[in-house]
């Protein structure tokens, strides 16, 4: 799913959520409950989350591991994306 960035014409909030491409944008913002939220136009991002990626399944030797979490995947190390 695509992270997609908005800003409040009110308030000038940012604000940037994890959407699909099917759902309504956002119009109502966080902050000021104003509903003045307009989508920016930014780098596409995007998270590869779980198995099956590149920086993951076609490794080998030292760097295997490379994209692992410092933690060992129980979470609470600064960054961690275990547990989001």
């Amino acid at each position: 799913m695509p992270i997609f960035e908005y800003q409040c014409q009110q308030c000038g909030q940012r604000v940037a959520k994890l959407q699909k491409l099917s759902d309504a944008p956002l119009r109502t913002c966080p902050s000021c409950a104003a509903e003045a939220l307009n989508k920016l136009i930014s780098v596409p991002g995007f998270r590869l989350k779980g198995g099956g990626w590149y920086e993951t399944d076609f490794k080998s030797g030292p760097k295997k591991n490379l994209a692992a979490p410092e933690c060992g995947g129980q979470g609470g190390c600064a960054g961690c994306p275990v547990g989001d």
